[in-house]
Protein backbone atom coordinates (compact mmCIF):
# COMPACT_ATOMS: atom_id res chain seq x y z
CA UNK A 1 0.00 0.00 0.00
CA UNK A 2 2.90 2.31 -0.79
CA UNK A 3 3.97 3.83 -4.10
CA UNK A 4 7.59 4.06 -2.99
CA UNK A 5 8.90 0.82 -4.52
CA UNK A 6 10.35 1.93 -7.82
CA UNK A 7 13.17 1.37 -10.23
CA UNK A 8 14.76 4.48 -11.78
CA UNK A 9 17.04 4.62 -14.76
CA UNK A 10 20.48 5.53 -13.43
CA UNK A 11 22.37 8.03 -15.56
CA UNK A 12 19.36 8.49 -17.86
CA UNK A 13 20.06 12.16 -17.61
CA UNK A 14 21.80 14.40 -15.12
CA UNK A 15 18.64 15.05 -13.10
CA UNK A 16 17.71 11.41 -12.86
CA UNK A 17 21.29 10.57 -11.98
CA UNK A 18 21.19 12.94 -9.05
CA UNK A 19 17.77 11.62 -7.93
CA UNK A 20 18.57 7.95 -8.38
CA UNK A 21 17.68 5.76 -5.40
CA UNK A 22 20.08 2.99 -6.42
CA UNK A 23 22.74 3.80 -3.88
CA UNK A 24 24.66 1.67 -1.40
CA UNK A 25 22.03 2.06 1.31
CA UNK A 26 19.18 0.77 -0.86
CA UNK A 27 20.95 -1.92 -2.86
CA UNK A 28 23.28 -3.37 -0.20
CA UNK A 29 22.64 -2.24 3.39
CA UNK A 30 18.88 -2.73 3.54
CA UNK A 31 18.91 -6.06 1.65
CA UNK A 32 21.44 -7.38 4.20
CA UNK A 33 19.34 -6.12 7.12
CA UNK A 34 16.13 -7.59 5.71
CA UNK A 35 17.91 -10.88 5.05
CA UNK A 36 18.91 -11.06 8.72
CA UNK A 37 15.36 -10.21 9.75
CA UNK A 38 14.03 -12.95 7.49
CA UNK A 39 16.33 -15.66 8.84
CA UNK A 40 15.80 -14.77 12.50
CA UNK A 41 12.14 -13.79 12.19
CA UNK A 42 11.04 -16.87 10.27
CA UNK A 43 12.66 -19.29 12.71
CA UNK A 44 11.45 -17.50 15.86
CA UNK A 45 7.93 -16.81 14.61
CA UNK A 46 7.53 -20.35 13.27
CA UNK A 47 8.34 -21.62 16.74
CA UNK A 48 5.91 -19.07 18.21
CA UNK A 49 3.13 -20.28 15.90
CA UNK A 50 3.79 -23.89 16.87
CA UNK A 51 3.70 -22.99 20.57
CA UNK A 52 0.69 -20.69 20.45
CA UNK A 53 -1.56 -23.10 18.67
CA UNK A 54 -1.01 -25.60 21.45
CA UNK A 55 -2.41 -23.04 23.91
CA UNK A 56 -6.18 -22.64 24.40
CA UNK A 57 -7.56 -19.15 23.80
CA UNK A 58 -8.63 -18.56 27.39
CA UNK A 59 -8.05 -14.81 27.55
CA UNK A 60 -8.40 -11.73 25.37
CA UNK A 61 -4.65 -11.30 25.56
CA UNK A 62 -3.87 -14.71 24.06
CA UNK A 63 -6.40 -14.18 21.26
CA UNK A 64 -4.73 -10.90 20.32
CA UNK A 65 -1.24 -12.41 20.48
CA UNK A 66 -2.23 -15.28 18.21
CA UNK A 67 -3.40 -12.80 15.59
CA UNK A 68 -0.17 -10.83 15.87
CA UNK A 69 2.01 -13.89 15.42
CA UNK A 70 0.12 -14.84 12.23
CA UNK A 71 0.60 -11.29 10.92
CA UNK A 72 4.31 -11.45 11.79
CA UNK A 73 4.80 -14.70 9.86
CA UNK A 74 3.09 -13.26 6.78
CA UNK A 75 5.17 -10.09 7.00
CA UNK A 76 8.38 -12.11 7.34
CA UNK A 77 7.58 -14.08 4.19
CA UNK A 78 7.57 -10.84 2.17
CA UNK A 79 11.16 -9.94 3.12
CA UNK A 80 12.96 -12.07 0.47
CA UNK A 81 10.97 -10.40 -2.29
CA UNK A 82 11.93 -6.96 -1.00
CA UNK A 83 15.57 -8.06 -0.76
CA UNK A 84 15.64 -9.17 -4.40
CA UNK A 85 13.78 -6.08 -5.55
CA UNK A 86 15.91 -3.53 -3.68
CA UNK A 87 19.17 -5.21 -4.64
CA UNK A 88 18.16 -5.13 -8.34
CA UNK A 89 18.46 -8.91 -8.61
CA UNK A 90 14.75 -9.52 -9.30
CA UNK A 91 13.35 -10.26 -12.72
CA UNK A 92 10.77 -8.00 -14.31
CA UNK A 93 7.96 -10.38 -13.37
CA UNK A 94 9.11 -10.60 -9.76
CA UNK A 95 9.27 -6.81 -9.48
CA UNK A 96 5.69 -6.64 -10.74
CA UNK A 97 4.74 -9.27 -8.14
CA UNK A 98 6.32 -7.11 -5.41
CA UNK A 99 4.18 -4.15 -6.47
CA UNK A 100 0.95 -6.10 -6.88
CA UNK A 101 1.10 -8.59 -4.02
CA UNK A 102 4.13 -8.62 -1.76
CA UNK A 103 4.14 -4.96 -0.71
CA UNK A 104 0.36 -5.08 -0.19
CA UNK A 105 0.73 -8.04 2.19
CA UNK A 106 3.54 -6.24 4.01
CA UNK A 107 1.44 -3.17 4.76
CA UNK A 108 -1.65 -5.27 5.46
CA UNK A 109 0.15 -7.16 8.22
CA UNK A 110 1.68 -3.96 9.60
CA UNK A 111 -1.70 -2.33 10.16
CA UNK A 112 -3.21 -5.53 11.52
CA UNK A 113 -0.43 -5.55 14.11
CA UNK A 114 -1.06 -1.88 14.89
CA UNK A 115 -4.77 -2.56 15.48
CA UNK A 116 -4.07 -5.49 17.79
CA UNK A 117 -1.48 -3.47 19.69
CA UNK A 118 -4.25 -0.97 20.35
CA UNK A 119 -6.54 -3.74 21.58
CA UNK A 120 -3.78 -5.13 23.81
CA UNK A 121 -3.29 -1.67 25.29
CA UNK A 122 -7.01 -1.46 26.11
CA UNK A 123 -6.87 -4.94 27.65
CA UNK A 124 -3.81 -4.08 29.77
CA UNK A 125 -5.48 -0.87 30.92
CA UNK A 126 -8.62 -2.74 31.95
CA UNK A 127 -6.60 -5.34 33.83
CA UNK A 128 -4.71 -2.64 35.68
CA UNK A 129 -7.77 -0.59 36.61
CA UNK A 130 -10.01 -3.62 37.26
CA UNK A 131 -7.66 -6.41 38.39
CA UNK A 132 -10.48 -8.68 39.56
CA UNK A 133 -12.45 -8.51 36.32
CA UNK A 134 -13.25 -12.01 35.04
CA UNK A 135 -13.47 -13.17 31.43
CA UNK A 136 -16.30 -15.46 30.31
CA UNK A 137 -16.91 -17.57 27.22
CA UNK A 138 -19.22 -15.02 25.60
CA UNK A 139 -16.58 -12.30 25.81
CA UNK A 140 -13.95 -14.62 24.34
CA UNK A 141 -16.28 -15.44 21.43
CA UNK A 142 -16.81 -11.73 20.81
CA UNK A 143 -13.05 -11.11 20.74
CA UNK A 144 -12.64 -13.88 18.17
CA UNK A 145 -15.36 -12.34 16.03
CA UNK A 146 -13.69 -8.94 16.40
CA UNK A 147 -10.38 -10.45 15.28
CA UNK A 148 -12.01 -12.00 12.23
CA UNK A 149 -13.71 -8.69 11.41
CA UNK A 150 -10.36 -6.87 11.54
CA UNK A 151 -8.76 -9.31 9.10
CA UNK A 152 -11.76 -9.23 6.77
CA UNK A 153 -12.00 -5.42 6.76
CA UNK A 154 -8.32 -4.84 6.05
CA UNK A 155 -8.28 -7.56 3.38
CA UNK A 156 -11.24 -5.83 1.72
CA UNK A 157 -9.34 -2.55 1.92
CA UNK A 158 -6.18 -4.03 0.39
CA UNK A 159 -7.61 -6.34 -2.27
CA UNK A 160 -8.42 -3.52 -4.75
CA UNK A 161 -4.75 -2.51 -4.59
CA UNK A 162 -3.95 -5.95 -6.02
CA UNK A 163 -6.73 -6.03 -8.59
CA UNK A 164 -6.31 -2.46 -9.83
CA UNK A 165 -2.53 -2.74 -10.24
CA UNK A 166 -3.05 -4.33 -13.64
CA UNK A 167 -1.08 -2.27 -16.17
CA UNK A 168 1.89 -3.95 -17.77
CA UNK A 169 5.23 -2.16 -17.37
CA UNK A 170 6.26 -0.30 -20.52
CA UNK A 171 9.88 -0.09 -19.36
CA UNK A 172 12.17 -2.10 -17.07
CA UNK A 173 12.51 1.05 -15.00
CA UNK A 174 9.14 1.69 -13.40
CA UNK A 175 7.46 2.64 -10.16
CA UNK A 176 4.61 0.70 -8.64
CA UNK A 177 2.29 3.62 -9.34
CA UNK A 178 2.96 3.15 -13.07
CA UNK A 179 1.18 -0.21 -12.90
CA UNK A 180 -2.00 1.17 -11.35
CA UNK A 181 -5.11 2.12 -13.27
CA UNK A 182 -6.78 5.47 -12.70
CA UNK A 183 -9.18 3.79 -10.27
CA UNK A 184 -6.19 2.06 -8.68
CA UNK A 185 -4.44 5.36 -7.98
CA UNK A 186 -7.62 6.76 -6.46
CA UNK A 187 -8.14 3.68 -4.27
CA UNK A 188 -4.49 3.75 -3.24
CA UNK A 189 -4.95 7.31 -1.99
CA UNK A 190 -8.10 6.32 -0.09
CA UNK A 191 -6.32 3.31 1.45
CA UNK A 192 -3.44 5.54 2.56
CA UNK A 193 -5.85 7.89 4.33
CA UNK A 194 -7.56 4.96 6.07
CA UNK A 195 -4.22 3.52 7.18
CA UNK A 196 -3.14 6.89 8.53
CA UNK A 197 -6.38 7.07 10.53
CA UNK A 198 -5.73 3.54 11.84
CA UNK A 199 -2.28 4.48 13.07
CA UNK A 200 -3.12 7.86 14.61
CA UNK A 201 -6.26 6.46 16.23
CA UNK A 202 -4.30 3.60 17.78
CA UNK A 203 -1.48 5.92 18.80
CA UNK A 204 -4.01 8.03 20.70
CA UNK A 205 -5.49 4.87 22.24
CA UNK A 206 -2.05 3.67 23.37
CA UNK A 207 -1.17 7.05 24.87
CA UNK A 208 -4.45 7.31 26.78
CA UNK A 209 -4.30 3.71 28.03
CA UNK A 210 -0.72 3.92 29.26
CA UNK A 211 -1.32 7.30 30.83
CA UNK A 212 -4.10 5.69 32.88
CA UNK A 213 -1.88 2.68 33.62
CA UNK A 214 0.97 4.92 34.77
CA UNK A 215 -1.38 6.93 36.96
CA UNK A 216 -2.81 3.78 38.56
CA UNK A 217 0.62 2.23 39.14
CA UNK A 218 1.87 5.44 40.72
CA UNK A 219 -1.22 5.63 42.94
CA UNK A 220 -0.75 2.02 43.95
CA UNK A 221 2.90 2.66 44.79
CA UNK A 222 1.96 5.76 46.78
CA UNK A 223 -0.66 3.81 48.75
CA UNK A 224 1.84 1.06 49.50
CA UNK A 225 4.24 3.67 50.88
CA UNK A 226 1.55 5.39 52.91
CA UNK A 227 -0.05 2.26 54.37
CA UNK A 228 2.67 -0.43 54.44
CA UNK A 229 1.15 -2.34 57.36
CA UNK A 230 -2.26 -2.53 55.68
CA UNK A 231 -0.65 -3.77 52.48
CA UNK A 232 1.11 -6.58 54.33
CA UNK A 233 -2.10 -7.62 56.12
CA UNK A 234 -4.10 -7.67 52.88
CA UNK A 235 -1.44 -9.80 51.24
CA UNK A 236 -1.51 -12.27 54.10
CA UNK A 237 -5.31 -12.57 53.95
CA UNK A 238 -5.93 -12.61 50.19
CA UNK A 239 -2.58 -13.84 48.87
CA UNK A 240 -2.96 -11.46 45.91
CA UNK A 241 -0.40 -8.77 46.70
CA UNK A 242 3.17 -8.48 45.50
CA UNK A 243 6.40 -7.35 47.00
CA UNK A 244 7.85 -4.01 46.05
CA UNK A 245 10.43 -5.65 43.81
CA UNK A 246 7.82 -7.74 42.02
CA UNK A 247 5.64 -4.66 41.54
CA UNK A 248 8.47 -2.83 39.82
CA UNK A 249 9.10 -5.80 37.53
CA UNK A 250 5.40 -6.11 36.81
CA UNK A 251 5.32 -2.44 35.85
CA UNK A 252 8.22 -2.99 33.45
CA UNK A 253 6.23 -5.80 31.81
CA UNK A 254 3.25 -3.54 31.21
CA UNK A 255 5.38 -0.99 29.37
CA UNK A 256 7.06 -3.55 27.10
CA UNK A 257 4.07 -3.34 24.73
CA UNK A 258 4.35 0.46 24.73
CA UNK A 259 8.08 0.31 23.97
CA UNK A 260 7.67 -2.04 21.00
CA UNK A 261 4.84 0.09 19.57
CA UNK A 262 6.82 3.33 19.77
CA UNK A 263 10.08 1.85 18.46
CA UNK A 264 8.51 0.07 15.50
CA UNK A 265 5.55 2.10 14.29
CA UNK A 266 5.85 5.71 15.40
CA UNK A 267 9.06 6.70 13.52
CA UNK A 268 7.75 5.36 10.18
CA UNK A 269 4.48 7.25 10.32
CA UNK A 270 6.16 10.50 11.26
CA UNK A 271 8.61 10.06 8.38
CA UNK A 272 5.88 9.03 5.96
CA UNK A 273 4.08 12.38 6.10
CA UNK A 274 6.89 14.50 4.55
CA UNK A 275 7.85 11.63 2.23
CA UNK A 276 4.32 11.43 0.83
CA UNK A 277 4.32 15.20 0.34
CA UNK A 278 7.58 14.93 -1.60
CA UNK A 279 5.91 12.40 -3.92
CA UNK A 280 2.60 14.20 -4.43
CA UNK A 281 4.03 17.73 -4.49
CA UNK A 282 7.36 17.00 -6.09
CA UNK A 283 7.94 20.46 -7.52
CA UNK A 284 8.41 21.85 -4.02
CA UNK A 285 11.29 19.47 -3.23
CA UNK A 286 14.65 19.23 -4.94
CA UNK A 287 16.37 15.94 -5.68
CA UNK A 288 18.54 15.89 -2.57
CA UNK A 289 15.56 16.44 -0.28
CA UNK A 290 13.57 13.74 -2.06
CA UNK A 291 16.45 11.29 -1.72
CA UNK A 292 16.88 12.12 1.97
CA UNK A 293 13.16 11.63 2.67
CA UNK A 294 13.20 8.35 0.76
CA UNK A 295 16.13 7.07 2.80
CA UNK A 296 14.47 8.26 6.01
CA UNK A 297 11.27 6.45 5.05
CA UNK A 298 13.15 3.25 4.20
CA UNK A 299 15.10 3.38 7.48
CA UNK A 300 11.96 3.78 9.57
CA UNK A 301 10.21 1.14 7.46
CA UNK A 302 12.92 -1.30 8.53
CA UNK A 303 12.12 -0.42 12.15
CA UNK A 304 8.51 -1.33 11.41
CA UNK A 305 9.73 -4.66 10.02
CA UNK A 306 11.72 -5.17 13.22
CA UNK A 307 8.34 -5.58 14.91
CA UNK A 308 8.28 -9.18 13.65
CA UNK A 309 11.41 -9.88 15.72
CA UNK A 310 10.48 -7.91 18.85
CA UNK A 311 6.97 -9.30 19.28
CA UNK A 312 8.29 -12.64 20.62
CA UNK A 313 9.66 -10.68 23.60
CA UNK A 314 6.06 -9.80 24.46
CA UNK A 315 5.00 -13.43 24.09
CA UNK A 316 7.81 -14.62 26.36
CA UNK A 317 7.70 -12.04 29.13
CA UNK A 318 3.98 -11.33 29.33
CA UNK A 319 2.35 -14.66 28.48
CA UNK A 320 2.89 -17.36 31.09
CA UNK A 321 1.18 -20.07 29.01
CA UNK A 322 3.50 -19.35 26.07
CA UNK A 323 6.56 -19.51 28.30
CA UNK A 324 5.47 -22.76 29.96
CA UNK A 325 4.66 -24.45 26.67
CA UNK A 326 7.91 -23.23 25.13
CA UNK A 327 9.94 -24.71 27.98
CA UNK A 328 8.12 -28.01 27.62
CA UNK A 329 8.71 -27.99 23.86
CA UNK A 330 12.43 -27.32 24.27
CA UNK A 331 12.55 -29.67 27.29
CA UNK A 332 13.97 -26.97 29.52
CA UNK A 333 13.52 -27.77 33.24
CA UNK A 334 11.24 -25.32 35.12
CA UNK A 335 13.26 -22.65 36.88
CA UNK A 336 16.23 -22.83 34.50
CA UNK A 337 15.54 -19.31 33.25
CA UNK A 338 14.00 -17.99 36.45
CA UNK A 339 16.24 -14.92 36.35
CA UNK A 340 14.41 -14.01 33.11
CA UNK A 341 10.94 -15.34 33.74
CA UNK A 342 10.52 -13.86 37.20
CA UNK A 343 9.30 -10.65 35.61
CA UNK A 344 6.60 -12.58 33.86
CA UNK A 345 5.17 -14.37 36.90
CA UNK A 346 1.41 -14.05 37.15
CA UNK A 347 0.76 -12.18 40.36
CA UNK A 348 -2.96 -12.87 40.47
CA UNK A 349 -2.89 -16.65 40.78
CA UNK A 350 -5.83 -16.98 43.11
CA UNK A 351 -8.27 -14.73 41.28
CA UNK A 352 -7.08 -14.95 37.66
CA UNK A 353 -6.26 -18.55 36.88
CA UNK A 354 -7.34 -18.01 33.30
CA UNK A 355 -5.30 -14.87 32.69
CA UNK A 356 -1.87 -15.29 31.07
CA UNK A 357 -0.39 -11.84 31.44
CA UNK A 358 1.58 -10.52 34.36
CA UNK A 359 -0.31 -7.23 34.14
Amino acid sequence: MDNSTGFTLTNHNQANSNCSRDNLLKTVVFPVLYSLLFLLGLSINSLAVWVFFRIPSRSHFIIYLKNIVVADVLMTITFPFKVLSDSNMASLGLRVFVCRVSSVIFYLTMYISILFFGLISIDRCRKTLQPFYRTNAVQLARRKLLSGAIWFTLLALCLPNVILTSHKPVSPYFKCSDLKTVAGLLWHEVANYVCQCIFWGNLLTVIVCYTLITKELYSSYARSKMYPAERVNCRAINNTGTSKGQSRKKSANVFLVLAVFFVCFVPFHFARVPYTMSQTRGRRFDCNVKLFLFQLKESTLWLSSLNSLLDPLIYFFLCKSFRTTLFKTLRIPPGTCSWLTVIGINTNRSSHTQEDSSA
